[in-house]
């Protein structure tokens, strides 16, 4: 049994605790909190709560929320912490687990180079295999690796070229914007591009990213120059051996992500999340070499899998059999939405 700690329950944290724990091979040991505030109380009635350092503790039990101990209490009975902290913190929380001799995932606001690589389950699982250190790329960078792995192991890739329309915040933040504006990122390439070289032996990546007023989901618009031929029922085949994918039309009023994440609910998994990358078929065209095809991203659950496999990847777990358990243990089935051709 691996025993996983995880520092910070936000919008990861939560989320990894919930699916660490229905694993059958994770034990989560307990799970720190800065604030004491509702959502520790809720946590409070699955997990063990931690607390960064001693002085939380009479702040957190002044709020009739027991405290088990400490961050260095949490590590000293985990083999490894999953560090879901806001971003930016990892690099002062990893000078503490090396001190612990701890491992630790990071997530993807982090810099590249705070481990010892960068994770995607699908395209490098085995690059973080047995390591101490390893960081769970982005949403947006885990998206994109997850659909271009299939393409990029089957035709090949000579350029890629991508349009991210990502959501302005979190539905539960009320801090971010935008509002009422859509806001480009001043950088071009933006950051994703450097971000998924890190998980995908790519040259020529090209990125523009946007910021849009919903809350929802990221849309991706992408287009990829192929080293050679595929037809379109090629390109669908790639995709349908890779359960994380999941092929979606409009024809069935998958109009926009509202319809998306409606479904999501529907299917009523933890907090109605979709695992998945959902690409409309609709979408998908080859054109001599170049693939065109959009895709949506719910970016609050889609790196969850990939932290589950990234536990496994650190101490030693054989890759499919990891992607395995952790696709049964969340429903995770992709294909086709509903039907067969």
């Amino acid at each position: 049994m691996i025993k996983v700690g995880i520092n910070g329950y936000g919008t990861i944290g939560k989320r990894v605790a919930y699916a660490a724990s229905i694993q059958d091979d994770i034990h989560v040991s307990g799970i720190v909190k800065n604030t004491p505030d509702y959502m520790a109380y809720l946590a409070s009635r699955s997990f063990n709560i931690y607390v960064p350092d001693d002085d939380k503790i009479k702040e957190f039990e002044d709020h009739g929320i027991k405290v088990k101990g400490t961050l260095n209490d949490l590590m000293e009975s985990s083999d490894i912490i999953v560090d879901a902290t806001p971003e930016g913190m990892g690099m002062e929380n990893i000078k503490i687990y090396k001190k612990k001799r701890v491992k630790a995932i990071f997530q993807g606001g982090e810099k590249s180079n705070i481990g010892d690589a960068s994770f995607n389950a699908y395209s490098n699982y085995n690059e973080s295999f047995k390591r101490e250190y390893t960081r769970v790329v982005s949403c947006n960078t885990t998206a994109l690796a997850r659909t271009l792995y299939p393409i990029l192991n089957d035709y090949g890739i000579e350029n890629l070229n991508v349009t991210l329309i990502r959501r302005a915040t979190d539905p539960n933040d009320n801090r971010k914007g935008p509002i009422n504006a859509i806001e480009p990122s001043m950088s071009f390439p933006s950051h994703h591009a450097d971000d998924l070289k890190t998980v995908l032996n790519l040259n020529n990546v090209y990125t523009v990213a946007l910021k849009a007023p919903t809350t929802l989901m990221h849309v991706h618009s992408i287009e990829v120059l192929l080293k050679d031929d595929a037809k379109i029922d090629d390109i669908m085949e790639s995709w349908l051996k890779y359960n994380r994918i999941l092929l979606i039309e409009g024809k069935d009023n998958f109009k926009s992500t509202a319809q998306i994440m409606d479904m999501a609910r529907e299917l009523r998994r933890d907090r109605g999340d979709l695992y998945e990358i959902a690409i409309w078929r609709d979408s998908v065209k080859v054109i001599d070499k170049r693939l065109y095809y959009v895709q949506a991203v719910h970016q609050e659950s889609d790196v969850i899998p990939e932290n589950i496999d990234a536990i496994r990847s650190l101490s030693g777990i054989d890759k499919n059999e990891s992607i395995e358990k952790t696709d049964k243990s969340l429903r995770i089935s992709g294909g086709i939405f509903y039907g067969k051709e």
